[in-house]
């Protein structure tokens, strides 16, 4: 075999080869460039200033269901009691408190501190509901602002079938209970 063929070889394939991977390497760079142009192209076309806000805002988890009010209001009487109410297209929220005070108040010892849901459909109307020694909960009220009349704060209660209606169960549960800025007006 002769040297010099082989030298030239392997000349020849040592220079293509290191050619081929400065070629390699700098397609890479490129590559590397267009997947960055690419990505930061997505990232800036998805932000959207499209913010919904949930204010004012009254939701929960009933009988372990997310479930949202698409309206609510709250009323002030003048003996000072508080009743805040949360609809959606057939179904109604009513939390009362005796007074508007940052306070935790306990469901199911009195009339005056009740929580009760009411769903009317097809079949008619059910009514579940706190009262003395009926259901139990709380409603804690943590912000009153009698500025901007709102009212804010927590709830969780297990209120009963009052109409012992067969269609539905004993018992319902509103847990991780929140009203958020409800719009306070005066009776």
């Amino acid at each position: 075999m002769n040297y010099t063929v082989l030298g030239e070889f392997l000349f020849l394939f040592l220079f293509l080869n290191q050619n081929n991977i400065l070629l390699c390497s700098s397609m890479l760079q490129i590559m590397k460039k267009q997947f960055l142009f690419i990505v930061l192209l997505f990232a800036f076309n998805s932000c959207e200033s499209d913010v919904k806000f949930n204010n004012p805002a009254f939701e929960g988890q009933k009988d372990n269901v997310f479930w949202r009010a698409v309206d609510s209001k709250a009323i002030l009487a003048a003996n000072g009691s508080l009743t805040i109410e949360a609809y959606t297209r057939n179904e109604k929220v009513t939390l009362k408190t005796t007074s508007v005070a940052e306070a935790a108040y306990v469901l199911g010892t009195s009339t005056s501190k009740t929580a009760t849901y009411v769903l009317t459909d097809a079949t008619g109307t059910v009514t579940f509901s706190t009262g003395i020694g009926i259901g139990n909960g709380e409603i804690v009220i943590e912000e009153y602002d009698a500025v901007n009349k709102t009212v804010s704060g927590t709830f969780k209660f297990n209120a009963e079938n009052v109409n012992n209606n067969p269609l539905y169960g004993p018992n319902l549960n509103f847990q991780y209970g929140v009203f958020y800025k409800v719009s306070v007006g005066s009776l």
